[in-house]
């Protein structure tokens, strides 16, 4: 397991003779690190090991205390530029667009999901504004590249344009061409100011500005400059040479840069392509300090997959093909294998569970070689250069020679000890150094100690989950809290945090009749666990509120799913306040009844809450975006279309993209279908038990 690791080192800003006047038309200062004392170099994060160890010795691991000291020593020193190195920059612009670049670009710089881009991309393909987008091709046609270099020229200027076109191959494997580069449709490409008079929504102009600015920058100059690295040294009080570093780069022609940068997915990283320009400085000449102070830091542990860097990853080894990520992704994320913390995605314990179930039962299948292998085949059969039915055959009964070890099984004699897998032993994983051990249930995560279990909460990353974070989740109130007695019926009465929200009941007697039900009933909304009493508890058990009778009818009030509500037979009016549930009289139920009933959620000032969130407008259509509380939790609305929060999206840090997303996708969804009522099933007398015992005797 990872292991962080602390270390420190100085920062400080050193200020040339120019510093302070107010003619200089160059930077007069600049920062720098401490990169080596007394010739030895000094710990980085790239020093240690995941599991917090240095690599060698020969490097100097300062702590807080010691780089505190040292720079307490440095306070006097004198500095001076030890060393300027430079060198040419020169930087060559990206290929066009293919289906994987075009989904990690797309998710670096305009936050789509790979599932988004490309439904974004089929109605700019469908439209005709972009050519097909499923593609391995990193090649335009010679149309193409005279349409992107004729447009670079008219934006730009010729002299941005290179004397003979650019040509591209593809890097990818087995990759299929039967298309080019995915790139604006036409002879002439329109630009993007242009394309946005023509009613496109925000995401599809956002994204055809993407793919156009890639093709033509792939028809520029390289961008040129230079790259410099400074050293600045200085002698501390007790003689130790202390070396600090700095780099700057100056682009003296930007080149293609002009219309196009490549993200990162690093969104704390630098691009390679930004400019730091560093005061002009030569060798011996004297530094003033103007700041030096220690600072820390602590290794990280490796990053967690965005969906572009998946993708890049599912490339790399030959997993699936382009046309196919997008499904891949949206599978692992619907089926609670990842969640969403920001950009990044989390595996959960889940995932865990099914990897450990697929690599002790299934391992061939999950091989990353085997599956490599397996597109091989797929694209040979595609190509003509293999047979799909011997193949298939092989793959589903297994070799001629399946029963000596190490042959192939195939998936039927694999999937044939399926009813020997311990469900229970692929889901279960000890806690290291305690007696926990975590369960992946069928309503999710849980910790069990010594017949103790406690819920895990759905959006905890496993590796958060530590022995003092488990110690934690078993103390805290968990389970039944007791309210108290109810004096009418002497049972006690408990609060309890359910799955669709907290609520209160009544537990009866063991002596209690074989039919009876407790009472239950949920927590109006101004209510929570900490703080119901048992006399709320009683005035909730005792809903619905018998008031009387209006024209031969018993009227109550009730608390549904929409809220408070008072009812007359098949009549019924919302409340406007959880309080009339226990106070309305028979005289405003009758004037309430006397009003024509509203329809939907905005019948009455109660069934309009307040929304949890306003975000703002949809970039897509204009229409304001908020997010709602709903039955089976918060959901962001523009009013016509809803699109429930997926798991770790918080209402508190989503972004007015991430609701377009949602809102996007749930547009382009196919309608739901409704399943058709079956025959009625005839019942038997048999029990369920005795009904078991029939089919297996058949």
């Amino acid at each position: 397991a990872f292991r962080a690791a602390a270390y420190s080192d100085l920062e400080a800003e050193f200020a040339t003779a120019e510093h302070g006047k107010p003619d200089a038309e160059e930077p007069t200062s600049f920062t720098a690190s401490l990169v080596a004392v007394d010739g030895r170099r000094v710990a980085q994060g790239r020093d240690f090991t995941a599991t917090g160890l240095l690599r060698s010795t020969d490097v100097l691991h300062l702590d807080a205390a010691a780089a505190a000291a040292l720079a307490e020593r440095l306070q006097q020193a004198s500095f001076e530029v030890s060393s300027v190195e430079r060198k040419p920059y020169r930087r060559s612009p990206y290929a066009p667009f293919r289906t994987t670049t075009l989904q990690q670009e797309a998710s670096r710089k305009l936050g789509f999901s790979a599932k988004h881009t490309m439904a974004v991309a089929q109605r700019l393909y469908e439209n005709g504004y972009i050519t097909y987008m499923r593609t391995d091709s990193v090649t335009l046609s010679q149309t193409a590249i005279t349409a992107a270099r004729r447009q670079a020229s008219e934006l730009y200027g010729s002299g941005y344009v290179p004397d003979a076109p650019r040509a591209y191959a593809s890097k990818v494997k087995n990759a299929q061409e039967a298309h080019e580069a995915i790139r604006p449709a036409g002879d002439s490409f329109r630009t993007p100011a242009q394309v946005a008079r023509d009613g496109l929504t925000a995401d599809e102009r956002r994204l055809y500005e993407l793919i156009w600015q890639r093709t033509v920058a792939s028809q520029m100059k390289d961008a040129a400059g230079e790259s410099v690295s400074v050293r600045v040294a200085g002698t501390s009080s007790a003689g130790e040479r202390a070396e600090f570093g700095a780099t700057g780069k100056v682009i003296s022609f930007y080149g293609f840069l002009k219309a196009y940068v490549e993200g990162a997915d690093d969104p704390n990283a630098d691009l390679d392509d930004r400019e730091r320009r560093l005061p002009p400085l030569a060798e011996r000449d004297p530094l003033a300090v103007l700041r030096l102070a220690p600072a820390e830091h602590s290794t990280r542990p490796p990053a967690r997959y965005t969906e572009a860097s998946l993708v890049k990853e599912l490339e790399d080894r030959e997993i699936g093909r382009p046309s196919t990520y997008a499904t891949i992704i949206g599978t692992i994320l619907d089926r609670g294998y990842v969640f969403r913390k920001g950009t990044a995605l989390v595996p959960s314990f889940l995932a865990f569970a099914v990897v450990t179930l697929l690599e002790r039962h299934f391992g061939q299948l999950v091989d990353y070689e085997f599956t490599a292998r397996m597109e091989d085949v797929l694209d040979a059969i595609a190509r003509g250069e293999a047979e799909r039915v011997p193949w298939l055959r092989r793959f589903y009964f297994g070799a001629e020679d399946g029963g000596k070890p190490g042959a192939d099984r195939g998936l039927k004699s694999l999937v044939g000890d399926i009813g020997d897998i311990d469900a229970r032993e692929v889901s279960s994983f000890p806690l290291a150094g305690t007696d926990i051990v975590v369960r992946v249930g069928r309503y999710g995560p849980y910790l069990e100690r010594d017949g103790q279990r406690v819920n895990v909460p759905q959006d905890m990353a496993p590796d958060e989950l530590t022995a003092q974070r488990a110690e934690e989740l078993f103390n805290q109130p968990n389970g039944d809290t007791v309210l108290g007695t109810d004096p009418a019926t002497g049972h006690v009465v408990v609060g309890r945090a359910g799955r669709f929200g907290p609520y209160v009941t009544e537990q009866l007697g063991e002596d209690a009749a074989a039919p009876a039900k407790p009472r239950t009933a949920s927590l109006l909304k101004s209510m929570s666990l900490d703080s119901v009493t048992l006399e709320d508890a009683l005035r909730l058990l005792s809903l619905p509120r018998v008031i009387g009778e209006l024209d031969g009818e018993q009227v109550t009030t009730a608390n549904g799913r929409y809220g408070p509500y008072v009812k007359k037979g098949s009549d019924s009016r919302s409340l406007e306040s959880e309080d009339q549930l226990f106070t309305l009289t028979l005289a405003e139920a009758k004037e309430l009844f006397a009003q024509p009933k509203a329809r939907g959620r905005a019948r009455s000032g109660f069934g309009s809450t307040p929304p949890l969130r306003e975000l703002g407008a949809d970039p897509a259509t204009g229409k304001p975006m908020v997010i709602r509380d709903g039955r089976f939790g918060p959901y962001v609305t523009d009013g016509e279309t809803n699109a429930s929060l997926r798991r770790g999206d918080d209402v508190a840090s989503v972004t007015v993209q991430r609701a377009a997303e949602l809102l996007a996708e749930r547009r382009a969804a196919p309608p739901p279908t409704r399943r058709r009522a079956g025959p009625a099933r005839r019942r038997t007398g048999s029990t369920g038990r005795s009904a078991k015992k029939g089919r297996e005797a058949r």
